[in-house]
C-alpha cells in the first residue's frame, strides 16, 4: 500500500519534472523564429513548423515534454483530478524556475523565488498526503 502510494505521488514528480525542466530548452529553441517570414499566412504557417521541427534544440525538450504529459496520464488514472492538477502544474512552476536559474535563461533566483520554491514542495507535499490515503 504504502509503495503504491509513493508510486502514484512520485508520478506527480516525474510529471512537474519533465514539464518544469524542459520549458527553459523549449523556449531557447525557439530562437530565430521571429526572423522566419513567408508572404501568405499559410507559407508563414508552414516556414514556422519547418523551423521549429528542423531544429534539435527544440525538437528534443519537447518531446521530452510531451513524455510528462503521458505520465501525466497515466497519473490521473490513480489519483483524483484534484490533486493532479495542481501538483503536476505547481511542481512544474518550481522546476522551470530552478532549471531556467542553472542554465542561465531566467535571472538567478533570490531568497524569495527560493522561499517560494519551497513553499510549492511543502503545499504538494501537503496536498499528496492528505489526497491518497493508504
Amino acid at each position: 500500500m504504502i509503495y503504491r502510494k509513493l508510486a502514484t505521488d512520485g508520478l506527480l514528480l516525474l510529471t512537474g519534472v519533465l514539464w518544469g525542466c524542459t520549458n527553459p530548452f523549449i523556449r531557447q529553441g525557439t530562437k530565430g523564429l521571429r526572423k522566419v517570414h513567408a508572404e501568405t499566412w499559410i507559407g508563414q504557417a508552414y516556414a514556422e513548423i519547418a523551423f521549429l521541427l528542423g531544429n534539435w534544440r527544440y525538437v528534443v525538450p519537447w518531446l521530452v515534454n510531451q513524455l510528462g504529459s503521458l505520465v501525466y496520464l497515466v497519473a490521473i488514472q490513480r489519483v483524483p483530478l484534484s490533486l493532479a492538477m495542481p501538483a503536476a502544474n505547481s511542481l512544474a512552476f518550481a522546476f522551470t524556475a530552478l532549471t531556467g536559474s542553472l542554465v542561465g535563461t531566467e535571472e538567478p533566483l533570490d531568497q524569495g523565488s527560493i522561499f517560494g520554491i519551497m513553499l510549492i514542495g511543502v503545499g504538494t507535499a501537503l496536498c499528496c498526503w492528505d489526497k491518497t490515503k493508504i
